[in-house]
């Protein structure tokens, strides 16, 4: 009976570290993987041109993009923003 319950304790022991040294192998995977993540951060010199075209702009109409500047420099109530006169009333 206590070659049996010591081999019990025993297997139980090399379960537990088993299962101890699993949780680490993933724990240090989520690690890994969370600090490799960052590491492709920025824009390379080769895809700005890619980036730089005109379908990329916050914009796409340089019209819609003007009356946007005048709405905001007109009620932003600051004089001479982005080459427009005039104050916060809304006029130029």
């Amino acid at each position: 009976m206590k070659a049996n319950q010591s081999t019990i304790k025993k297997l139980r022991q090399l379960y537990q570290s088993i299962t101890v040294s699993k949780a680490k192998l993933i724990l240090s995977a989520v690690v890994l993987v969370n600090l490799s993540a960052c590491s492709s951060l920025g824009v390379e010199p080769w895809e700005r041109d890619l980036l730089a075209t005109k379908a990329m702009a916050l914009t796409s109409s340089s019209v819609d993009a003007a009356l946007d500047d005048h709405i905001y420099f007109s009620k932003e109530a600051s004089s001479g923003g982005k080459s427009f006169g005039g104050g916060g009333c809304g006029c130029n």
